[in-house]
């Protein structure tokens, strides 16, 4: 595999780490092909929770724009093709894997890597991150989902003050505006990560792909098409393995032992 991406086997997790820190971890198409590849890899093995980080000092830059220099070029990049073929597809694959994606946001996320943290499923960030739209520098809107995730997150007002005016958003008031999900000590980051990872991975995987598909698909259904789809999610996890164990365990007044099945 490129050594743009790093994949550790936690056995029933997958720690990934973006790993280009010399460039701020930021995307050629080389680690786009090395970052679907951990992710597919992830999901074929059954992998039953994913952990996403950057190595050094950010999480993502967004796109290296020193693949996009227009001076090397014979004319205009085609950018919606490069969304078409690496942005969108990644976005689609965190959103569809059948487990939990968590995010540990070490520092800048700028751009694309911004939005890339935003579509994972449970997002931390260092007391030190940031959260920058900066595709207004570069007269470019925000991809990546950006333009779906922001105003679904955090409502139109800021999400088109964000991505307007390309200001840094620090980590505290992201957590507190509902853009992530917990701030932690820089120091503590990867420890807490790790273990709400470790935990997830242990814990009814099954139930927890079907609430991520739910709450998901919660943006675009109606009330009544959601009951239905609340219902059909029921009923398969009232036959899996994990619900029947879940019950035996609470009446037995033990620890549960789940399987992801």
């Amino acid at each position: 595999m490129s050594d743009t991406i790093r994949v550790e086997n936690k056995g029933d997790w997958r720690e990934i780490t973006l790993n280009r820190p010399d460039r701020l971890n930021s995307f050629n198409d080389e680690m786009h092909g090395a970052l679907r590849a951990a992710l597919e890899d992830a999901r074929d093995e059954g992998a039953r929770a994913v952990l996403l980080t950057g190595a050094g000092r950010g999480f993502c830059a967004g796109q290296d724009l020193g693949d996009r220099d227009h001076s090397r070029m014979d004319g205009p990049p085609d950018l919606g093709r490069t969304v078409r073929e690496f942005y969108a597809p990644l976005v689609r694959l965190i959103r569809d894997l059948p487990c939990p994606v968590i995010c540990a946001v070490n520092g800048v996320a700028a751009g694309a890597g911004a939005n890339l943290a935003l579509a994972c499923d449970i997002v931390l960030a260092a007391e030190s991150a940031r959260f920058i739209q900066s595709f207004a520098k570069v007269g470019l809107i925000p991809d990546t989902g950006g333009s779906w995730h922001l105003p679904h997150l955090i409502g139109e007002a800021r999400a088109k003050g964000l991505a307007m005016t390309a200001m840094p958003l620090p980590a505290r008031k992201a957590a507190d505006w509902g853009l992530i999900w917990d701030v932690h000590a820089d120091d503590m980051l990867m420890e807490e990560a790790r273990a709400l990872t470790a935990s997830l991975a242990a814990g009814p995987t099954f139930g927890l792909a079907q609430t991520k598909a739910c709450i998901q698909a919660a943006a675009t259904h109606d009330l009544s098409d959601h009951l239905d789809m609340e219902a059909d999610a029921m009923k398969l996890c009232g036959e899996s393995a994990d619900y029947a164990e879940g019950v035996s365990a609470f009446l037995q007044k033990r620890p549960a032992e789940f399987q992801g099945r």
